[in-house]
Order: structure tokens, then sequence, then C-alpha cells
């Protein structure tokens, strides 16, 4: 076997072993995840999303909200992410397994979305939050997504899901401001972001 040769099939078995280390390995590992059946309760965790919030995932990555906020909760020793309040445990690769796409995210520039869920579940909240950041959080650097919502004349009964404004950014008498689909879905995928059920492989930390 000449130099040529021996060099090719050295390069290959080096990029064939990262590959198999680094993506062969992890995908076979991952995608034999099964849920967790508590011997307990019998209760199965995670659950997979439903429809809406499933659709409320790609406004989600549309509108660019990975680039802010992350979707992982560290271990004590890794971080204080548990400290404020952001999970009561680490997440593991068993929480994303019916995630279509997994926003990890690397920056924080807003809190951690891992179990907003839990800390907020008003959905009034959320669309207050999308359209007008400042308003709940006056030092937010958060963008406004009005575009998520539309005005309408109010016909009888005041929507159900229309937003409670008061002072200068109320609609005009008669008229109400409501989410449009997309907009219930993003809260939809917001309010389901829950991962709060116990892992064997994740147990809380003592405190």
């Amino acid at each position: 076997m000449n130099k040529f040769a021996k060099l090719f099939f050295g390069v290959f078995a080096l990029f064939g072993a990262s590959w198999l280390g680094l993506v062969a390995y992890p995908y076979i590992t991952f995608a034999g995840l099964q849920p967790n059946k508590d011997p307990n309760t019998g209760a199965v965790a995670p659950q997979g999303n439903p429809g809406t919030a499933d659709q409320g995932a790609r406004v989600f990555a549309a509108n660019g909200c990975v680039y802010c906020h992350t979707q992982f909760v560290r271990d004590r020793n890794e971080g204080s992410d548990i400290e404020r309040g952001w999970g009561e445990r680490r997440t593991v690769a068993r929480d994303y397994m019916f995630d279509r796409q997994v926003f990890l995210g690397n920056a924080r520039l807003g809190a951690d979305l891992t179990n907003v869920g839990v800390r907020q579940s008003d959905p009034q909240w959320y669309y207050r939050l999308l359209y007008d950041p400042q308003s709940l959080h006056p030092a937010s650097v958060m963008p406004s997504f009005r575009y998520l919502f539309r005005e309408q004349r109010v016909l009888g009964q005041i929507s159900a899901d229309a937003l409670k404004l008061n002072g200068p950014g109320a609609p005009p008498d008669g008229y109400e401001i409501v989410p449009t689909e997309d907009g219930k879905a993003i809260v939809a995928y917001l309010l389901s972001l829950k991962r709060n059920y116990a892992l064997p492989e994740a147990p809380k930390p003592a405190e």
C-alpha cells in the first residue's frame, strides 16, 4: 500500500470515527428514548405537545425568539438557574424528545423559558407582553410583536381574548385588540412549556 492510500484511509477513518461519535451515536441514543412511566402513579412524562402549541413553536422560531431566550436549566454546580426559579431540576435529553425543533439557544437577554408555563399561566399576561413588553417591564429591551394582533370592531360582547389595555395604548371606543391565529398559537406554545415532571435521570437537587 502506497503512502497516498495510507493517508486516504487514515483521514477517512478519522472523519468516520468523528461522525460516529458526534452524529450517529447521539442520534441513535436520542431516537431510542421513551417517555418515563412513574411506577407509583402511572403518570407518563413527557407528554406530546398539543396541535396549537406545535404550531406556536413554528411561530416562535419564525420570530427569532431563540436569539434572546434559552430553553435549558443548568445543574446547580453549573449555574444559578434553579436559584432563579427557572426550574426545579436540570433539563435532560428526554425533556425534548417530542420537540420538532429544540430551542436551546445560547443567549439570555431575556429569561429562560423552559418552565415559563409553570411560572405564568395567564394567557392575558403573554398577550400584553407580546403587544407591549415595556408595559409590564419598563426596562425590557424586548421588541413589540404588535403584528401578532389586530384591531377590530366590537360586535356584541368583547372577545374573551381581547387585550385589557388602558391609557394611550387602548383602542378607540367600540374597538378591541385581539391576537391573530399566530398570536394565539405562540401563547399556547409558551403555556405548554412545563418541564416540572420527575425524571429518574434528573432528580431534584437536595435543598
